[in-house]
C-alpha cells in the first residue's frame, strides 16, 4: 500500500525588534511547492510595477527599515527618493498587493519581557525556537514537510542548534536552516517587510504610525501573531 507523499513548503524567515523597545520578532512567510512558480510570476509582476511605476529597480534590495525610513536612493528618479511620504505609500500599495497573494501565508512571534534576567540576545534565541517548534507543529498537523530560508551567513549557530532540538521521531521541519542573502532573495526580502510591519503593529511605536496598518492587511492571508 502506497503512502501518499506529504507536500513540501518553503518557509522564509526573517527577524526584527530592537533592543531599546524590549521587542524581539521574529515574522515567517510561506509557499507551496506547488504554488512557487505561479508565486515567482507575482513576486516578478509586483517588482516590475515599482520599477514602471516609481522607478525602482528590480534588483533594488528593499530593505524595511532602510527604505521605510527614507535612507538610500531606490528610485531612479532623484526628486522621488527626496519625499520620504513616497515609501510610505509605495509600502502602503505593497501590503494590500501582498493581501491578494492566496498562495502566500504569514505570521509572527514575539516577546516584549522586560525582565532584566533575560539579554536581549538570549530572549532572541528564545523566540527562533519557539518560532521552530511552531512552524514544526503546523507542519505536522498539515501532514506536510517544511525547509526553511533565512537572511543572513549561518554564523550564528543558535539558529542551527534550535532546529537540531526537535524531536526526529515527529519532525516535519527539515534539517538546519537555509542562509540566503537578503541582497539576492525576492522572498527573504518579502520577509524582511512583513517582520518590519509585524514588528510595528506590536510595538506601536508612536514615530511609526504610518506603518501600523501594513501587517494588519495581511488579515485575509490568516496572518497568525503570537506573544511567547
Amino acid at each position: 500500500m502506497n503512502t501518499p507523499a506529504r507536500p513540501p513548503r518553503f518557509i522564509y524567515v526573517d527577524d526584527s525588534g530592537a533592543e531599546h523597545t524590549g521587542f524581539a520578532t521574529y515574522s515567517w512567510v510561506t509557499v507551496a511547492f506547488d504554488h512557487w512558480r505561479q508565486a515567482l510570476s507575482d513576486v516578478l509582476s509586483w517588482r516590475a510595477h515599482l520599477t514602471s511605476t516609481y522607478g525602482i529597480p528590480k534588483n533594488y534590495e528593499l530593505h524595511a527599515t532602510q527604505f521605510a525610513n527614507g535612507r538610500g536612493n531606490p528610485s531612479l528618479d532623484d526628486t522621488w527618493n527626496r519625499r520620504k511620504a513616497n515609501r510610505s505609500a509605495v509600502l502602503d500599495e505593497t501590503f494590500d498587493r501582498f493581501a491578494t497573494w492566496d498562495w502566500m501565508a504569514v505570521g509572527t512571534i514575539y516577546s516584549n519581557s522586560t525582565s532584566h534576567r533575560e539579554s536581549f540576545k538570549k530572549k532572541r534565541h528564545r523566540v527562533y525556537s519557539h518560532l521552530i517548534h511552531h512552524l514544526d507543529e503546523q507542519l505536522r498537523n498539515a501532514d506536510e514537510w517544511g525547509t526553511l530560508v533565512m537572511d543572513g551567513d549561518g554564523s550564528d549557530t543558535s539558529y542551527i542548534s534550535a532546529h537540531r532540538e526537535l524531536p526526529l521521531e515527529t519532525r516535519s521541519l527539515l534539517e538546519d536552516p537555509s542562509f540566503q542573502s537578503s541582497s539576492r532573495s525576492q522572498w527573504v526580502q518579502i520577509a524582511d517587510l512583513v517582520a518590519y510591519a509585524a514588528y510595528q503593529d506590536v510595538a506601536r511605536i508612536p514615530e511609526k504610525q504610518f506603518a501600523w496598518p501594513w501587517y494588519p492587511k495581511l488579515a485575509s492571508l490568516s496572518a497568525t501573531t503570537i506573544s511567547v
